[in-house]
């Protein structure tokens, strides 16, 4: 078990709760559910080649939820620990988007990239 549960949380919960209304987006929340999995052992992910681009957006997109509808409700909440996490969540989770797209673009997408996750809150 990994020090990374609440990342991994975040993860499936995004996977799991959203619509999977085409097959872009459900290619996407199997990315994050893979990511999740892979997290679980250890302190790093790795992404296929031709996951790369959709696997950086899902990342977004899971920064992108829990700043607009997790984080104000967190800080509400004035729950100090939750805020540490729910900010580490966004903040590398949108650092693995920059790395990816920068990795998928130096590499025509043709380079799976290995990605290490950064110490837990």
């Amino acid at each position: 078990m990994s020090d990374y549960t609440f990342y991994v949380g975040h993860l499936r919960f995004i996977a799991n709760r959203t619509g999977r209304v085409n097959e872009e987006v459900s290619r996407m929340m199997d990315i994050l559910e893979d990511i999740a999995n892979q997290i679980e052992t250890k302190s790093a992910f790795k992404l296929k080649a031709q996951d790369l681009r959709l696997g950086s957006r899902a990342l977004a997109g899971v920064a992108g939820f829990l700043q607009k509808q997790i984080l104000p409700e967190v800080v509400a909440a004035q729950n100090e620990a939750g805020e540490k996490q729910v900010r580490w969540v966004i903040d590398t989770s949108m650092a693995f988007t920059s790395k990816i797209l920068m990795h998928a673009e130096i590499t025509s997408d043709k380079d799976d990239l290995e990605l290490d996750l950064p110490k837990a809150p």
